[in-house]
């Protein structure tokens, strides 16, 4: 059961009015709050990990959700046509950034990549508004770690049509995806990475026990 009283801020207009350095802050403490837990845990990648980063925890809050899309969207190159990610834990994302560029008169669509094509009707992998030949998209990822999930998104928008050279993520877990996307000539930036994350933790637990 989520103590949602613990992240409430104290604003309706929280994440509308509050600057960009205080929203990361505050989106640091809701994965540190919310999303983080240390254990023994078996990752989408096979490896085993003594953490492990739920970060639906934090794109799926109504605060995080927006502070997200306030965030990345301060990221995105100016030429930016189209936010994506691969289905399913960037979809909150993308949905968030595009929902927030519109607030901001910067409207930017959405578009989720299938794992697999869909089996009925266009068989498609891509879904989403139609957007012009060689348009300018930038993939959104949650959590990285060898960069395996973002860069088949990367492939499967090339492969329709679409200029793609930045991935960005709202945690790095320094495992080898940044490597990757460089080997791939992909740019890539991370809003924390998991030594931020481990810092704050620490901060925490130490303050609740003090």
């Amino acid at each position: 059961m989520i103590d949602q009283t613990a992240s409430q801020p104290a604003s309706d207009n929280w994440a509308t009015t509050t600057s960009l350095s205080i929203l990361r802050q505050q989106l640091l403490d809701l994965f540190c709050r919310l999303a983080y837990r240390e254990g023994d845990f078996v990752l989408s990648s096979g490896q085993y990990s003594s953490y492990y980063i739920n970060g639906k925890e934090v794109t799926l809050h109504p605060q995080g959700a927006l502070a997200i899309g306030r965030i990345i969207l301060s990221l995105l190159p100016t030429n930016t046509q189209a936010v994506a990610g691969l289905t399913l834990g960037a979809d909150p994302i993308v949905t968030a950034v595009s929902v927030v560029s519109a607030y901001e008169n910067r409207p930017i669509p959405a578009l989720i990549v299938r794992k697999e094509a869909k089996g009925h009707g266009t068989r498609a992998y891509i879904e989403g508004p139609n957007l012009p030949e060689n348009a300018s998209v930038v993939v959104l990822e949650d959590v990285v770690t060898t960069g395996g999930s973002a860069l088949k998104a990367v492939e499967r928008l090339k492969a329709a049509g679409y200029n793609v050279h930045y991935v960005i993520s709202l945690v790095d877990r320094l495992q080898g995806g940044a490597e990757l996307y460089a080997s791939a000539g992909l740019q890539f930036q991370s809003v924390f990475t998991i030594e931020d994350l481990q810092k704050h933790f620490r901060q925490l637990g130490t303050s609740s026990h003090s």
